[in-house]
């Protein structure tokens, strides 16, 4: 293959489709214009700070699992990941390890799943569908095995600072002795969110591993032959899916102070939804971490509004589905444009 053909073949989009972008942004718009009008208190300070907490799971998911879509693949093991890092970070503050460096192991152990993963898909030839739903089994298993099924409680006050803590909080004393809430302060989780997003975008936009992930999902062959380590760039997004996934665990776990092993059961849908919505192209090449922070924002306010509104749990998933349905129709017909 002449060098100009590999050349042409490795056009891609490293900041995804704006206009897609601008659409679901004003599709995220519309949705919180339109909740403000169904309760009073959709709009309030406490509610937003509510929706940037719920949406901070979903959101370190998204980032991980864009970077895997954008290369062609898929990770459905994400949310039984997410559970077996909250195992082993239970069981070895149980041993008597500090709560930070047991999070820190908690981490790896969802980066090593996602080690396993690309291994898995690059070496035996596996594909990502059926080498991720084997890991999402495995992980969910052994986080039951390890735990017999049940939470891990009294782990300590300073295990819940991470999911509960906040930024700026301003409490002000009364005159008969009891504290007021000026402001509940920013949470820790959408402040580390913002933090990982911006890492995130930095790495796929501005160093060498972004452009290798977005020339193997816009054209493997073509990579390769331009000199691209296809198998080391696979098992790079895999592994960081894994440990961002781990991340999650430990920010959903420490919000609960508890430990649970059932954890994380479709978040792995909620993480494909977000990266979708945002642009992301299942056929590979295409995607942004802003696109899916606004795809994770277009969930968690729907599922917030929906909430608000009194609509069961069971609607909101056929709503949610009927979303990532039609973003996937719009993402299949702007390819075949």
């Amino acid at each position: 293959m002449a060098a100009k053909d590999v050349k042409t073949k490795l056009s891609f989009l490293p900041s995804g489709s704006t206009l897609h972008k601008i659409s679901a942004l004003m599709t995220l718009i519309l949705l919180i214009f339109a909740f403000s009008f169904t309760s009073p208190a959709f709009l309030s300070v406490n509610n937003g700070l509510t929706v940037l907490l719920q949406t901070s799971v979903i959101g370190l998911l998204a980032i991980g699992m864009t970077m895997v879509i954008i290369t062609g693949g898929i990770d459905l093991s994400v949310g039984s990941v997410l559970a077996l890092s909250g195992v082993v970070t239970g069981l070895i503050i149980k041993a008597g390890m500090p709560v930070i460096p047991a999070m820190c192991l908690g981490v790896v152990a969802g980066a090593a799943c996602g080690f396993v993963n690309g291994l898995v898909i690059t070496k035996m030839r596996i594909t990502p569908f059926v080498a991720t739903l084997g890991m999402m089994m495995i992980a969910r298993g052994l986080a039951l095995q390890l735990t017999g099924a049940t939470p891990i409680s009294r782990l300590g006050e300073a295990f819940g600072k991470l999911g509960n803590g906040t930024f700026f909080r301003v409490v002000e004393m009364q005159a008969n002795g009891f504290p007021k809430v000026i402001f509940p302060g920013i949470p820790y989780p959408a402040v580390l969110l913002l933090v990982m997003a911006i890492v995130g975008a930095f790495l796929l936009q501005k160093r060498q591993i972004g452009r290798h992930i977005f020339s193997v999902g816009s054209n493997e062959e073509a990579a390769r032959l331009s000199g691209v380590n296809v198998n080391r760039t696979k098992i790079w997004a895999y592994t960081a899916s894994g440990a961002l996934a781990g991340l999650a665990g430990m920010v959903l776990m420490s919000r609960l102070v508890t430990v649970q092993p059932n954890e994380g059961v479709m978040y792995e849908l909620d993480a494909i939804a977000a990266s979708v919505i945002g642009g992301a192209s299942l056929m590979g090449g295409v995607g942004s971490i802003s696109g899916s922070m606004i795809g994770s924002f277009i969930i968690g306010v729907l599922r917030n509004g929906l909430n608000m509104a009194g609509t069961s749990a069971f609607i909101q998933q056929i709503i949610i589905g009927v979303v990532v349905i039609g973003a996937v129709y719009i993402d299949q017909f702007r390819n075949r444009k």
